[in-house]
């Protein structure tokens, strides 16, 4: 693998990035000349066969690898990972069975794992749709949210949503994309980047036809909700009861999303937790989020005070144990 770009290969860049422990990421998308991408169902984009993607990961300014995915059959994808030598000059297939364990130091006492095709497909093919994370009608819209966590700049030549309507490589969309820009519509700001995040980084497993979808927590953001509490997050999350048993805390008293009470929030807890059982996302990160569990933490404050506004999510339990909305 080298790092001359070919052409007919375009970058691109999700407003609400995946976090992968803080590395710095270039992505690229190729789709077969003459073809289009079917987006008859908006939230679920259908990608012709031949499509390709590759996402280079770096920390510290160097390359540690680059994982590359392909559209191979109607139903079928391939995955590779490639890590980059110490000297930058080449990368070289990663064994697909086990991939590279403590691969490159990314903080002190702590290294990054390259994965294992296993690895790969037990993200990618728990969305439910075609094996894509991070490239969607949402994730490509103009309307950038300016309180993404880690967002980045959209680079040049980008092969976003308005390049794809543009250039004809897109078909069946709403017409309403060619004017109005996909937004998460929120009651807030904060609101709106929280919802995002978790899209980003939750829903290829959280959504409503993945694997674990018995479980009834769906994160993902849904572009035909018109308010924020006809989104899935609102719905399946905020205010329902976790089977998760936080510790230190009695047996079914805790939310998937408390409002106003963050020590009874499941997610919360989740989310700032590495201890291997607890955390989540499972894979592909070993260091918190602190950004993200900030926002999150700051969206559910909010979210308290328009419960007593509004009486939203009026059935939320009133545990006697509960933290004070604070």
């Amino acid at each position: 693998m080298t790092r001359t770009v070919a052409d007919g290969i375009r970058p691109y860049s999700p407003q609400y990035p995946l976090w992968t422990d803080g590395a710095t990421k270039l992505r690229w998308i190729a789709l077969p000349e003459g073809t289009a991408i079917d987006a008859t169902n908006p939230d679920r984009w259908s990608f012709p066969v031949g499509t390709r993607f590759w996402k280079q990961f770096s920390f510290g300014g160097k390359a540690a690898e680059t994982r590359y995915i392909e559209k191979t059959g109607e139903n079928k994808w391939i995955f590779a990972a490639y890590a980059w030598n110490e000297d930058q000059t080449a990368a070289t297939l990663a064994p697909p069975d086990t991939g590279l364990k403590n691969y490159v130091e990314i903080a002190p006492g702590v290294r990054h794992n390259i994965p294992s095709v296993y690895d790969c497909r037990a993200c990618h093919e728990g969305t439910g749709r075609d094996s894509v994370l991070g490239y969607g009608a949402l994730q490509l819209s103009a309307d950038r949210d300016p309180l993404a966590p880690h967002a980045e700049k959209v680079p040049a030549n980008s092969l976003d949503l308005a390049a794809l309507i543009k250039e004809g490589r897109i078909r069946n969309e709403p017409g309403s994309w060619r004017t109005t820009p996909p937004i998460i519509v929120a009651s807030s700001p904060h609101a709106r980047a929280a919802i995002g995040y978790l899209h980003g980084n939750c829903s290829y497993c959280h959504n409503e036809s993945d694997p674990v979808s018995s479980v009834g927590m769906a994160l993902n953001a849904s572009l035909s909700a018109q308010t924020e509490d006809e989104q899935p997050v609102m719905r399946t999350a905020v205010g329902v009861r976790s089977k998760f048993q936080i510790r230190g805390i009695p047996p079914d008293h805790s939310l998937r999303l408390a409002p106003g009470d963050l020590a009874h929030s499941a997610v919360i807890y989740r989310m700032k937790s590495r201890d291997g059982l607890s955390q989540m996302p499972p894979l592909g990160t070993k260091i918190v989020d602190r950004d993200a569990v900030a926002l999150i933490s700051t969206w559910l404050n909010e979210e308290a005070f328009r419960v007593d506004a509004t009486g939203t999510h009026a059935a939320v339990p009133d545990f006697s144990e509960r933290n004070p909305i604070r």
